[in-house]
């Protein structure tokens, strides 16, 4: 059955498009034009899933997809893996929303590791699989580990920031429908 959606879910969804939009922007706009011996975080990541366990019904999996999908096309990287893999862990972790609710940060924050970890080995394989060029194995781990330090500053942004909280138990909507 569809569910109805009121004005601030709306505004947590526009707020979450145009900020991705911009760190995809950030992320192309060339800040040095020597060859970088460390890789950043993927800010885009992390906030995608700060947000869906905040509240999975500010990111819907249809975003997810087109977001992501634009940034593999922006980016270079081959269409659609990377989407794929970000929309199949954020469904993981959507449907175990209700687990986080209670879940201490640390456990949480081992979680979406575990996550990142798997999807980031996920990409690196199939792009091996299928012979295609990727970057340096160790950029890769680096991104993939600055990616997993910044998640808890992104949680406190997106709670601080943006009022992206955490869903209570037995919290109920406008309308008196349980969330």
């Amino acid at each position: 059955m569809a569910e109805r959606v009121d004005g601030r879910t709306w505004l947590h969804r526009c707020v979450f498009a145009l900020l991705a939009f911009a760190l995809i922007v950030i992320d192309l706009v060339p800040l040095d034009m020597r060859p970088s011996s460390w890789a950043g975080p993927d800010l885009l990541l992390a906030v995608t899933l700060a947000w869906v366990v905040r509240n999975p019904s500010y990111v819907p999996v249809l975003t997810i997809a087109v977001l992501f999908l634009l940034a593999d096309l922006l980016f270079m990287r081959p269409p659609g893996l990377w989407a794929a893999l970000v929309v199949i862990l954020s469904e993981v972790i959507r449907r175990q929303h209700r687990d986080f609710r209670t879940m201490p940060l640390l456990v949480e924050w081992g979680t979406i590791a575990a996550g990142i970890i798997a999807i980031t080995l996920a990409n690196r394989l199939v792009l091996a699989f299928v012979m295609l060029p990727q970057a340096p194995l160790g950029l890769t781990l680096i991104e993939m580990m600055i990616t997993i330090l910044v998640y808890p500053l992104v949680v406190l942004a997106a709670h601080f920031i943006f009022g992206v909280s955490r869903v209570a138990p037995g919290e109920v909507g406008r309308k008196g429908q349980l969330l």
